[in-house]
């Protein structure tokens, strides 16, 4: 059970005492929720992001085990310009090591972050996703606030777009290189895909997780600022379908009447 459990305005936040407490939870969630969805329907499909967030969650869905995987095609929400899939940096080559070896989905479709064409690509992916039911979207905070690649000075809360090209701010790129998979700042590309703010909203069930101390500035932020595209991730205030998860690290920096 989470330490707090509460909502902000329609936004569900839960507070757990340790990452590895939020991890396991979250994982929890999303199996039962998934078990259930497959007793309804033939199949799903999920959303998957990458970084440091998603590790120790993804590491506890694995082992709690009992989903049918060949029932569920998944996606993700981000890809950089440029970069082949064998890069250490690739979302692609996280997800298909983290994910699909693993789990072994019935498809794991990718954004192809080298392709020539990239706004081909666009239009490839947007079509994909506009062909099935977005079941679930799991997903993290980025330091500047933004919600897959949608960083402030390119988010729209009304997106026409699906998938779409974006520049990459420096915050988000700083924050990047702090992962450790590129030598320098230079090294990490400019651009990148990403999902729109408008097309994450279109999931029938948004998780988000912001465990940890570096996440708690924007968790406030996000929480408690006015909801704007200065921080992407208050948008999910908004969203009745979506729950926060949060650590007491993540969450030091909110007031204790924040209930």
């Amino acid at each position: 059970m989470p330490s707090k459990s509460y909502r902000i305005e329609q936004l569900k936040v839960k507070e757990y005492t340790s990452e590895k407490e939020l991890a396991r939870e979250a994982a929890q969630n999303v199996n039962n929720y998934l078990k259930s969805l497959l007793e309804e329907k033939d199949e799903a499909n999920l959303i998957l992001a990458t970084g440091k967030s998603q590790l120790k969650f993804l590491d506890e869905l694995f082992l709690l085990g009992g989903l049918d995987w060949s029932k569920i095609t998944c996606f993700h929400l981000d890809e950089y310009l440029g970069l082949s899939a064998k890069h250490q940096a690739s979302f692609r080559r996280y997800l298909r090591e983290k994910v699909e070896d693993r789990f072994s989905p019935r498809k794991f479709h990718y954004l192809e972050g080298d392709t020539l064409e990239p706004l081909k690509e666009c239009d490839r992916y947007s079509e994909l996703l506009q062909a099935q039911t977005l079941d679930l979207c799991c997903l993290g905070i980025g330091e500047n606030g933004h919600l897959a690649f949608n960083d402030p000075s390119v988010a729209n809360f009304k997106d026409s777009y699906w998938v779409k090209l974006v520049k990459l701010d420096q915050l988000n790129r700083q924050q990047q290189l702090n992962q450790g998979y590129f030598d320098n700042l230079q090294a990490v590309p400019n651009y990148a895909f990403t999902l729109t703010i408008t097309t994450i909203c279109t999931a029938a069930k948004i998780i988000c997780l912001a465990p940890e101390l570096r996440k708690a500035a924007v968790v406030k932020k996000m929480l408690l600022g006015d909801i704007s595209t200065s921080c992407p991730a208050s948008i999910l205030r908004r969203q009745a379908n979506a729950t926060l998860f949060i650590d007491r690290d993540s969450a030091s920096l909110l007031p204790g009447n924040v209930l």
